[in-house]
Order: structure tokens, then sequence, then C-alpha cells
């Protein structure tokens, strides 16, 4: 790998044959299954990635190899490999994806028997068994075991999600929703549990491919068309997800695009409101996420805890707090009656619900939060260490604001926000401004770029 540690934010990811290569692979491979240990049931899963079948087919091979028992779930979401091991008591679980990565990424995800990913102290014990090459070895008379295929794996987490919520009542409002499968796993599931629940259904981008029509990161960029069809086909709205469908961002029924943590609150609200649930009012999430979070929740009482971008470090402290629910601007939103993880399928029912509950549009709702104006940009790197400089340069510069460390430089102002931040699966800079108005933010995010480019040169 090009990268000196081998997890980003979320698992080991990189560019097929270049940094995935079988060789790397196969030593990656040894190094979990020498985590787990012989005799552990590990489900393995993969999305339709170029390269992911393969990935996968090195990755069976050498856990069997060493002693451990594999079970074979085949295509499925994230969500859904995450699901089964939790429900289904195997101990631990591997996924084969590179998420919102572009085509050429395909990556591993390493889960643990409570269906979340493994927390930073996993992974550098992963990380410490691949470098020191400290790998198990089964004697030839153990290798009894073989790769079983399980076949319901998509339909028992589907069945999970449709019992969550208020079938009954969202059958009777008869929906209409676009569904953007981005050309991958997404489309095995999010359209069959739509179906079941009355729901009208059109899938656009819903074939497997290796070369999907959009990049797979549900972005405002890569969604623009969806607002067209939501329009032609007066659909109540549109949800894409990325390609491991743990993510689902909304296109409201007027086309506009729904930004991750604006979804998120209205979901939160809806846990409480309506849903009324007796977990803690507290939620937790990144450092990327509006400011406007805490001003439109603690009218219902719900606490706000902000940490570090990545979705296991959210769930391990949901974890913690017994929080609510916790979520990411990017559409990750993990409501923990479900599981601790981010789950595309169950945020599509939850909105379902939630408009049933109100009698309400997704753009009704929208319209009621409040308007801040948001742009985002991402700023190559020619090499990773660069971002300590640029991070500190900011941090000066805008040293007489509020500010939050815990990834990368968060700075809050009164009508503004920003957000710089290294990527955690590529060699780039994440920038976010929001601001009360346009003006505003483009001032504040070009004053950012003149200090990336001077650091930069």
């Amino acid at each position: 790998m090009r990268i000196m540690r081998l997890f980003g934010t979320d698992g080991v990811r990189g560019v097929v044959n270049e940094d995935l290569t079988p060789e790397f692979v196969t030593k990656l491979a040894l190094a979990v299954a020498s985590f787990f240990g012989e005799g552990s049931s590990v489900l393995l899963g993969r999305d339709a990635r170029a390269g992911s079948e393969l990935i996968q087919d090195i990755v069976a091979g050498v856990l069997a190899s060493s002693g451990l028992r594999v079970y074979d779930a085949g295509l499925t979401p994230t969500p859904a490999l995450q699901y089964n091991v939790k429900m289904r008591g195997f101990e631990g679980g591997v996924m084969v994806t590179a998420s919102h990565n572009p085509p050429q990424y395909s990556g591993l995800k390493v889960v643990l028997s409570d269906g979340i990913e493994a927390p930073r102290e996993v992974e550098d014990e992963i990380e410490e068994l691949f470098r020191e090459e400290r790998f198990r070895r089964v004697p030839w008379r153990g290798l009894s075991h073989r790769k079983v295929r399980l076949d319901d794996v998509n339909e028992f987490y589907v069945k999970g999600v449709l019992n969550l919520v208020d079938s009954e009542r969202i059958r009777g409002r008869g929906f209409r929703v676009v569904v953007d499968a981005a050309n991958n796993v997404g489309a095995l599931t999010t359209p069959q549990i739509l179906r079941s629940l009355g729901v009208e259904v059109l899938t656009v981008n819903g074939d497997l491919s290796h070369q999907p029509f959009r990049e797979p990161e549900p972005t405002y960029e890569n969604l623009r068309y969806l607002a067209g069809i939501v329009d032609v086909l007066k659909a109540d709205f549109a949800v894409a997800h990325d390609g491991d469908a743990d993510r689902a961002i909304f296109v409201d029924d007027l086309g506009r695009y729904v930004p991750g943590d604006r979804s998120a609150v209205l979901l939160c609200k809806h846990i409480a409101v309506n849903r009324r649930d007796s977990t803690p009012r507290r939620v937790v999430t990144a450092v990327s996420s509006s400011t406007l979070i805490e001003d439109v929740l603690k009218d219902y009482g719900v606490g706000v805890t902000w940490v570090k971008v990545g979705s296991v470090g959210i769930a391990r402290t949901m974890q913690s707090l017994g929080a609510m629910a916790g979520f990411e601007e990017n559409g990750g939103f993990m409501y923990p009656p479900h599981q601790f993880v981010r789950d595309g399928g169950v945020s599509v029912v939850l909105m379902l619900e939630l408009l049933s509950a109100e009698n309400s549009s997704l753009s009704t709702l929208y319209d009621k939060l409040p308007k801040r104006h948001l742009v985002k940009t991402k700023v190559p790197l020619r090499e990773r260490g660069l971002s300590d400089k640029v991070i500190a340069r900011i941090s000066q510069h805008y040293s007489n604001y509020t500010t939050i460390t815990v990834d990368g430089v968060k700075v809050v102002g009164n009508n503004f926000w920003f957000l710089v931040r290294p990527s955690g699966t590529e060699p780039l800079l994440r920038v976010f401004v929001e601001a009360d108005n346009e003006s505003l933010a483009d001032e504040i995010l070009k004053d950012l770029l003149r200090i990336i480019s001077e650091v930069l040169g």
C-alpha cells in the first residue's frame, strides 16, 4: 500500500491490482484470520465492484486455510452483512467493499460479533500481525472446514428492516419512490423493502456493474439528474445509495438535494416525538455535520455529542452513551434498535414512517429547517503529511474563533462554521463551509483555499 497506515476511516481501501494486489490481500487476510483464531465462524460478503469477487475468493481461501469456518454471503450490502453477523451469532465478518470511493477502488471491512466495524485498537492489533507476519498456522489435519454458502442473508436483513416500522400506516399512503442504487448491491434490498411496504418503486442504476453510471459517492454533483426523474414521475422522494448501501441521501418531492445531516435531524425528531423511544435523548454525530442540528434538536430536549469523522467512532460512542441515534452529513444514519451501524435501508423506512406519521411531504418538513448555505470541496494532496501544516496554518489564522480539533479543525462563528480535515481513505483534504448566506460561504471558502494554496505551494 502507498499509505503508512493500513486502516483508514473505515477499513482498508486501495486501487485494485495497484494497492490491493493478490499478495497484499493474502497477507492482510492472514492477519485477520490470526486475530479471530481457529474455529471462529466468519461471514464473508462483497459488493459488485471490479475485483471484489476475486478479493473475496482470496480472503475465503486464506480464512479457511487458517482453520476458520467461512460462510459466504455473496453479493450483499454492508448493513445486511452486519445485521446477519449480529443476529445470527457469527464471531465476525469481513466485507469486501470500498463503499463510496471511486470505481477503481476496493477494500476490506472487518466486523466484530456485535455487527460493528472493528474499533481502532483491534485494527492496531491486526496491523501488528500484518507487519510482523505473526500468522497462526493450522496443521493439515485441521483443514476440515470449507466455505459454506448462505443464501438468505439479504432476505433475513429485509425482514429485520420491515419489522422496525408501522408497515400498515406506510402502506396506506400510496408512496412513490425512486431508488438510485449506484449500480451496486443496494439494488438487491432497498427496492424489495419498499415493495413489501406497498410502495411504488422505480429503480435507476439498478444493474450491478463494474462501471457505474455515476460515481458511487451520493453527492449533490453526482445526483443532479434525479431532480428531473422525481419531477416527471411526481415521486414523493428519491433515495440514493453509495456502493455498499450503508448511506442514503434523499432528493425531496421538489427535486432538491437534502444533505445527510438535514435528513438525519428530521429522523431524530421523528424518533423522539413520533416513535417516543425510551433511549436517552442524545445523538452522536461527526464534526462534519452542521451546527444547525443543535439549534433544532434542543427544542425537543435532545443533546448532541461531537466526535471525529468515521462511523466506527460514532457507533462506539453511541454504545457507551446509550444514544438514540447517530449520523454523518454524508447520509450515514444509525438507529440502535436495529443496529449500531450506518444502514441505508433503515433510513428509507424511517423516512416513510415519518412522512406517514405527520401526513406531510419531505419538502414541507425540509423547509421548516433553518436555512443555511453549504459548500463542499476537495483539495488533492501530493503527500499526506502536508495536511498537518495546512490545518496548523488555518488554526492560527482563525485563532479568535471557537475551534473543535477532534478531527482536523472546525471553526465556529456567529453566522458560519467550517471544517478542514484530511480524508481517511484518499490523499486529499475535505473542506466544508456553511454560512447564513451564499456570499459569506463563498468568501470564507475563497480565504481557506488561499491559505491551503500558500501552504501547498
